[in-house]
């Protein structure tokens, strides 16, 4: 029904502004008037989203520069201290993943943290994902007692190896990642749990650098999210990264360029204003206590009834509702140093895939609290981000899809003059192209990620996105949110390669 009316809102506007152009005038001058008023429509769109972009990437550059003064002044020893920062379970869902695991679960073991687990849990996997665990690492079944504060589905077994304290593996029945996660926070015993892809590789330090934010606030942090990094291209030795480079297929290129914008530019400024509504589900650190109280992650088998395909934001949005109904002082923090590496889509009906799915979750997300829209009551959660996530991120495509339709209506017809040309270059391309080297500036501000060439080979993919890459993603976008109104839809398969060894 939203996405009806965003449809028919243009030219509803239309109608009422020129009414007795309408009805004065044959049907191919309206037309033309239509598709001119429109073009200026998707300019103006274009100006007030880059606007909201500009804005966040200057409260983005002010985040990255005290976040880097606050972790220059933490000393390694210090953290390392008894109760200086909280314990953790990391847990890593994982279903399908033979051929990640072991580099996963390699890199996982090894991180730099005083009191920490890994939980891997498989997910019903129906290639050798829980052989291969159970082989590498010597592990065997046991009795493990533990609490069953969410639903799931059935666990089989859990097994463990005595010389290795820190693993536990949670064999299941299929129920999907949220189900996975929700099994891994019952059998974890730590303070906060860290949802991570199991397909990811944390640096060493990340987990360190993610949860010495909670010394920086006097505030109660239920959430925590870190920096996600396209890992194709890096050369990975025994679960490490020994190199670093920007992938050398063009569709992963262009991913890196998107994932730099949207949280070097995205998320470290909503952090500055505590409007941080995504923590990204490769790599989120948790309050145990907080997300078990909630009902933890949405699932048919859980307290609401209900799944989503958008599980990370969709929880950090429910805590956030949650902690303004209780009145409780809070704040959801992101580190932009705190480096995550995962492996994005190589092929376009994987990337399109995804980007449904995530669409599909944003739409559910709004729909589910809707309640909080415009809403003084959840602070500038609701009449901030929320507002802008309705507004840029679920409509935002349709009018941007239509506009592009509109203009080359405009070149069609012959009334694309340069003015208008030349307003939607500005707004839509060169702003677009600003935005994205301002992200890669700020990534590479106090740590330098890639090489010069790689940076200009970054810079080029930059400009080259505004010209059609964008715009299929948006199409994209727009077929996903179709996919409710038609009710189809689901996660669909992405395709893996794996990480490159040496």
């Amino acid at each position: 029904m939203g996405t009806c009316i965003v449809f028919v809102f243009f030219p509803i506007l239309f109608y009422v502004l020129n009414y007795n152009f309408v009805l004065s005038n044959i049907s191919r001058e309206v037309i033309k008037k239509y598709v001119i008023d429109f073009n200026y429509y998707l300019a103006f769109y274009s100006i007030a989203v880059n606007l909201v972009y500009v804005t966040l990437m200057l409260l983005s550059y002010q985040n990255v520069k005290r976040q880097s003064r606050l972790w220059d002044l933490k000393n390694i020893s210090m953290l390392f201290r008894k109760k200086m920062i909280p314990t953790i379970s990391v847990i890593a869902p994982a279903y399908n993943e033979e051929k990640t695991i072991v580099e996963s679960a390699n890199s996982l073991l090894n991180l730099s943290y005083p009191e920490y687990e890994l939980i891997i849990v498989n997910d019903g996997s129906e290639d050798e994902t829980l052989n291969i665990l159970i082989k590498t690492f010597d592990l065997v079944r046991v009795d493990y007692s533990y609490a069953a504060d969410l639903s799931t589905a059935p666990i089989l077994g859990i097994y463990k190896n005595p010389s290795l304290p820190k693993l536990v593996v949670i064999d299941k029945s299929n129920g999907g990642k949220a189900d996975s996660l929700n099994a891994g926070i019952n059998v974890s015993s730590k303070t906060y749990f860290c949802g991570i892809d199991a397909d990811s590789l944390l640096e060493p330090d990340a987990l360190l650098k993610l949860a010495s934010l909670s010394l920086d606030e006097s505030r109660e942090i239920p959430a925590m999210g870190g920096n996600i990094c396209p890992i194709n291209g890096c050369t990975v030795d025994k679960g490490s990264i020994s190199k670093v480079q920007i992938p050398k297929n063009p569709i992963a290129r262009f991913q890196t360029i998107e994932y730099l914008r949207s949280f070097m530019a995205g998320r470290l400024g909503w952090e500055k204003i505590s409007s941080l509504l995504i923590i990204s589900g490769a790599f989120g650190l948790f309050r145990k206590e907080r997300i078990v109280g909630i009902g933890g992650y949405l699932t048919e088998r859980g307290k609401y009834k209900k799944d989503t395909v958008g599980e990370d934001m969709e929880l950090v949005v429910r805590i956030s509702r949650h902690m303004h109904e209780i009145k409780q002082s809070f704040k959801i923090r992101y580190s932009f140093n705190a480096n995550c590496w995962t492996e994005v889509p190589e092929d376009l009906k994987s990337l399109k895939t995804q980007r449904y799915r995530w669409h599909r979750g944003l739409i559910d997300i709004l729909y589910f609290h809707r309640k909080m829209l415009f809403n003084p009551r959840y602070g500038t959660t609701g009449l901030v981000s929320l507002p802008y996530f309705f507004i840029f991120e679920a409509i935002g495509p349709i009018i941007e899809v239509q506009g592009y339709i509109m203009v080359v209506l405009a070149g069609i017809l012959g009334i694309l003059n340069i003015e208008i040309a030349l307003l939607l270059f500005i707004t839509v391309i060169l702003f677009g192209v600003i935005v994205s080297l301002t992200s890669l500036l700020i990534a590479e501000r106090e740590q330098q990620y890639f090489s010069v060439s790689d940076i200009f080979k970054l810079i080029g993919f930059a400009i080259i996105e505004n010209f059609g890459v964008r715009q299929l993603i948006s199409l994209w976008r727009v077929g996903g949110q179709l996919s409710i109104v038609f009710g189809k839809g689901g996660w669909g398969q992405v395709k893996r390669k794996g990480q490159k060894n040496e």
